[in-house]
């Protein structure tokens, strides 16, 4: 696996020269005055952060529990986070601070907590009647290491098995130990000359609570008489243990073993098993015991009042199965159902109808916890069907390698892509209700619809529906089925510019208004897609090769000749703007036999049916150039008003004419200064070496290292995967200067130059270098002279220099709203032709979103807001004064920036490398927060995180998660009530009856009075050094946070009597030590007075 390079940064060039900035300095002491034009509504006070939800599948998971009456599930990880479940749409996720593995977790039945028992030998007790839920207690374990942990049904007391062998018991009220031991040396045969190994069961007989039930690692299982301190009988097996399981009527139990068997005991009969399975063993001739197989990791053994036990383990597969898939196996009477898993299996659970162990057991369903995922089995259909998946789990079905988040999006437009994405549903999942059920929704205070965009490595691109802190996926688009797949190995081209995952998406663009999408893939590739709720079959799908270059000539000029003004495209200088082909051109190699003019990636030549949902408008794909791949993509733009795609990257620019399938614009970067270029840069061929493969890209898991010579921009723009920033004078840093990328791209109507009295369509362009370049659009009116007249390109003059590579820009109207690009709404596309003409046109009108001219001074019409790396400026349009000016960050540099809307006002919203999270008001530029969030710790974070309107920002914190925060203020404060809550007040169900005879000759469940055997009266205090408490954080805290009313103040006063009580018994304890002290004191001076009662004064 590749590992990120992250180094820290120093930022010593400065982009804009002494002299601009002095100027722009004293300009924004002239346009001081100019602030009170528009005022701002946005304060400090409306800003504040917190984490708000944590999407998708518990990274790495661990351990896993059910509260059958509750009906929650949960679910612990190796980095010490715990997620819980409830009914879809319910969900919460808690964090140990302590970052340990969770190993273990048990509900307290219906009593809203449980008990996390953690890898560093802590025992945590969670409160969940709370929103938050919070730790009550903690005790940590100093001498001895956890190993297993037993709740039984309706107790209050803990066991706690060790790496010893010994066990503890803990009172889950208190959450202190008891004085009652288990020692190893008591349990097992006293002539036992080695040590039984850990603690790997316990469980007490559910017919006699008296009778616990002890498994050791080794093979010994014993089954201890608590009342008595002895032990009743000690099965021994030669074979490891690694879980054992009752029948419920408490006469017999079953072990499974790590040579793939499984030994059925009677209780009274310890000498030997009643059985011994092999369930995947195959049966030898001649009466011999099976070939060994792969240990049996976990065995539970259900029954029901009709029909056969249902015995289900994991693992047991024989050897010989190389290869095959880890298998669920459920036995029921004679026939046994091999369940294929796609990833390991981490743990199961039965889920059963009653939660009393001494009843029939009613098994209905296995959850099973995968390590990428969760899968629910229905026990009562023929053929075990699966159930659907109902929460938000599959999120790296292909690993995520970019994310969009849109909030506040038009109305339509989550129910237009959940009917195009619900005839994609699989079939053949089991008709009965999601079983975990628990739990309340919380009040929906939020009402604008939000959507998540995810792009994957498998060139797959999923919408989900992120309204009110849920997430639902709404569509799944599959970008990858445009291109051949090669069959196998040797029939790959050799064109790739990656190893693995060529269709791997590098850069979403989208317009929710008109449903245009763009994506940029890891192959130099650029698909446009329409909307359509219509299915099309595409006989010859539409694309472009675009031969984007570097060098000017090519040869080293040696004379440092300038680079030629921007040509005029329409002008015959633009021989890329070729007809749509449908195969990729045949030129596959220059004259000295490098590969030339070859696309990365083949086009399928067959027609392609494409369904409702997202369909193919175009496929641009760069071309090799002289033996050198095209370079990745850096940045990409849409635009539906305008009927154009423009994209870059370290080599230059393009700009395509989707509508008429043309290239209007090509040049490399330095091409587009004209003779305005402020660096002095000479012209270079290409380097000859192949791109490094995988760029990382499509592996955003835990760290990746790529080799130091692909293509980088001199600030390394964010999609390139290493961190290094630094612009020294040397060499290579002069070598890379030359290659500017670009870095940000906008399309929008405004002042393209300082003369202008009024707003036009344009593109702006950022680079790495952080100078801002503006483009002319010349567009034919609309209707039929837009598919026939040419768009005319043309550059304008204009540009503007920030230090630090541009990340984003946009623009301002004179009230402070932000202005957004034009764009046409959506219409269904695949229409028939004979429809009236007229009204076709009427329907293509763009929609102009600038603001009108007409009522304002033509002056100052505008504001441009422009974000680099390292600062934010505000330049007044069409005067191109630069009003206000904002140094972000000096010593690190900004990963994220983007310009949003919130509370019916606009501002800049940040996140730095440092970990920072910084907003700032618009125009001018205020800061109004700046909180230490969280360090870059890998390129995840960078390459997902987004900010977007009403205050929310969403990153991947894990390969499988998203999690999601707010920046604002007000919805931090409705957060408690949007939070769903876990538990809800539900009846326990009622015990099984014992029946007449059973209650008269003793045959039922015996209870046992476990206070009386553990409380300290009895059992005496336990070793202090053993154990330690630490009283958690969520005991009052979570009162305070849940509590209201009257139920609120008497909690209150009964916490305010605890903590009186305490000080009480302190003080009492303190006068007990004070009096035995005055005792001792006395007792000394009696001796003495006793001593010396005979002697004189003179004789001391």
């Amino acid at each position: 696996m590749r590992k990120f390079n992250i180094r820290k940064v120093l930022d010593g060039l400065t982009a804009v020269s002494s002299s601009s900035s002095a100027s722009s300095s004293s300009q924004q002491q002239q346009s001081g005055n100019r602030e009170s034009d528009i005022p701002e509504t946005l304060q400090s006070e409306h800003f504040q952060l917190c984490k708000t939800v944590r999407h998708g599948f518990p990274y790495q998971p661990s351990a896993l529990a059910f509260d059958p009456v509750q009906r929650i599930l949960a679910i612990g990880t190796q980095t010490g986070a715990l997620r819980l479940f409830g009914r879809p749409g319910v969900e919460c996720y808690c964090q140990h601070d302590s970052e340990s593995a969770v190993i273990q977790l048990q509900f307290l039945i219906n009593e809203g907590a449980l008990v996390s028992a953690l890898a560093d030998d802590t025992l945590h007790l969670w409160n969940l009647r709370q929103k938050r839920p919070a730790i009550l207690h903690s005790l940590k374990f100093n001498r001895e290491r956890i190993t297993f942990c037993h709740l039984p049904f309706q107790s209050k007391w803990l066991y706690v098995g060790t790496e010893r062998g010994n066990i503890h018991i803990v009172n889950v009220e208190s959450f202190t130990l008891s004085g009652y031991v288990i020692m190893w040396n008591k349990a097992i045969e006293l002539s036992s000359k080695s040590h039984p190994g850990p603690v790997v069961h316990i469980s007490d007989n559910p017919m006699d609570e008296g009778k616990l039930l002890i498994g050791y690692e080794s093979g010994t299982v014993v089954l201890w008489d608590l009342k008595s301190k002895k032990a009743d009988y000690r099965y021994t097996h030669d074979e490891a243990i690694h879980s054992v399981a009752w029948h419920h009527e408490g006469k017999q139990f079953i072990c499974s073993h790590s040579d793939g068997t499984l030994t059925i005991w009677n209780i009274k009969s310890p000498a030997k098993p009643l059985q011994t399975i092999t369930p995947h063993g195959k049966q030898l001739k001649d009466g011999k015991k099976p070939e060994p197989c792969k240990p049996i990791l976990k065995v539970e053994y259900k029954t029901a009042r009709t029909g056969e036990p249902f015995i289900i383990l994991s693992g047991g597969l024989s050897y010989d199965t190389v290869g095959r898939r880890p298998c669920l196996t459920v036995m029921h009477g004679k026939s046994t159902a091999v369940l294929e898993m796609d990833y390991s299996i981490v743990d199961f659970l039965t889920l059963c109808e009653t939660p009393y162990p001494n009843d029939f057991q009613e098994p209905y369903a296995v959850v099973v916890l995968l390590e990428k995922d969760l899968v629910l089995i229905d026990l009562a259909q023929n053929g075990y069907p699966i159930f659907e998946n109902p929460y938000p789990l599959n999120i790296h079905e292909s690993p995520v390698t970019c994310c969009e988040y849109f909030a506040d999006c038009p109305v339509d437009l989550i129910p237009a892509l959940y009917s195009v994405g619900a005839r994609q549903k699989r079939q053949g999942y089991s008709k009965k209700e999601w079983p975990i059920s628990g739990g309340n929704w919380g009040l929906v205070t939020q009402s604008y619809p939000e959507i998540i965009v995810t792009g994957h490595a498998d060139g797959s691109i999923k919408f989900w529906d992120a309204s009110a802190i849920t997430l639902q996926v709404l569509y799944k688009l599959k970008t990858a089925k445009v291109f051949e797949k090669s069959r196998n190995k040797d029939d790959k081209p050799n064109t790739d510019i990656v190893d693995e995952d060529p269709y791997a998406i590098q850069i979403i663009s989208w317009c929710p208004e008109s449903r245009m999408l763009c994506i940029a893939g890891v192959s130099a590739h650029v698909i446009i897609y329409r909307f359509s709720k219509q299915e099309v079959t595409t006989e010859v799908i539409p694309m472009l090769e675009v031969r984007l270059l570097y060098e000017i000539n090519d040869v080293e000029s040696p004379d440092g000749e300038q680079a030629p003004p921007l040509p005029t495209p329409g002008t015959g200088s633009n021989p890329q703007s070729i007809a749509p082909q449908s195969h990729p051109s045949t030129s596959s190699s220059s004259s000295d036999g490098l590969r030339d003019n070859v696309p990365c990636l083949k086009i399928k030549s067959s027609p392609l049916k494409q369904s409702a949902g997202y369909q193919i408008e175009l496929v641009i794909q760069l071309v090799w150039v002289s033996g050198e791949p095209p370079q990745q993509l850096t940045s990409l733009a849409v635009n539906s008003a305008y009927g154009l795609v423009v994209f870059g990257n370290c080599n230059g620019i393009a700009m395509v004419d989707y509508l008429q399938k043309t290239v209007l614009l090509n040049l490399g970067t330095i091409e587009l200064y004209g003779s305005n270029d402020p660096y002095r840069r000479e012209p270079r061929s290409p380097r000859k070496s192949r791109q490094p493969s995988g760029a990382g890209l499509c592996d955003i898991n835990e760290g990746t290292t790529v080799p130091e010579d692909r293509c980088k921009s001199p600030t390394s723009d964010v999609r390139d995967n290493s961190f290094s920033r630094s612009r020294s004078s040397s060499v290579t840093s002069i070598d890379k200067e030359s290659r500017e990328a670009i870095s940000a791209l906008h399309f929008c109507e405004t002042f393209t130059r300082k003369a202008d009295t009024s707003p036009s369509p344009c593109l702006w362009v950022g680079t790495t270098l952080g100078t801002v370049l503006v483009i002319v659009l010349n567009l034919p009116p609309g209707g039929e002279q837009r598919l026939i007249q040419p768009v005319i390109v043309s550059p304008s003059g204009t540009i503007l220099r920030l230090k630090g590579a541009i990340l984003r820009m946009a623009f301002l109207d004179t009230t402070g709203s932000i202005v957004p690009p034009a764009y046409e709404p959506w219409r269904e596309h695949n229409v028939s032709e004979d429809k009236d003409e007229k009204d076709k046109l009427k329907k293509r009108r763009p929609v102009s979103v600038s603001p009108s001219s007409s009522s304002q001074e033509i002056s100052e019409n505008q504001y441009a807001v422009i974000c680099s790396e390292k600062q934010a400026k505000v330049i007044s349009l069409p005067s191109q004064n630069c009003i206000h000016k904002q140094n972000i960050t000096e010593t690190s540099f900004v990963l994220r920036g983007d310009i949003v809307a919130l509370s019916n006002s606009s501002c800049l919203a940040c996140f730095c490398a440092n970990g920072h999270i910084m907003t700032f008001s618009l125009p001018s530029l205020r800061p109004l927060l700046d909180v230490y969030y969280l360090p870059l710790t890998n390129m995840r974070i960078a390459r997902t995180f987004c900010f977007t309107n009403n205050g929310q920002a969403s990153y991947l914190v894990s390969p499988t998660e998203i999690q999601r925060i707010t920046y604002s203020q007000e919805t931090c404060e409705n957060l408690q009530e949007m939070l769903g809550e876990l538990f809800t007040p539900v009846e326990t169900p009622e015990a099984p009856n014992r029946g007449f005879f059973k209650g008269l000759f003793g045959g039922g469940a015996q209870s046992l009075d476990r206070e009386e055997l553990f409380g300290e009266s009895a059992s005496g205090k336990a070793s202090r050094s053993l154990a330690q408490h630490i009283p958690g954080p969520g005991g009052i805290e979570g009162v305070k946070g849940s509590a209201s009313g009257v139920i609120g103040e008497l909690a209150r006063a009964r916490i305010a009597l605890d903590e009186r009580g305490q000080k009480l018994g302190e003080l009492d304890e303190r006068t007990a030590a004070m009096l035995s002290s005055a005792d001792s004191f006395s007792k000394h001076a009696h001796e003495m007075m006793m001593k010396h009662k005979d002697k004189k004064w003179y004789q001391f």
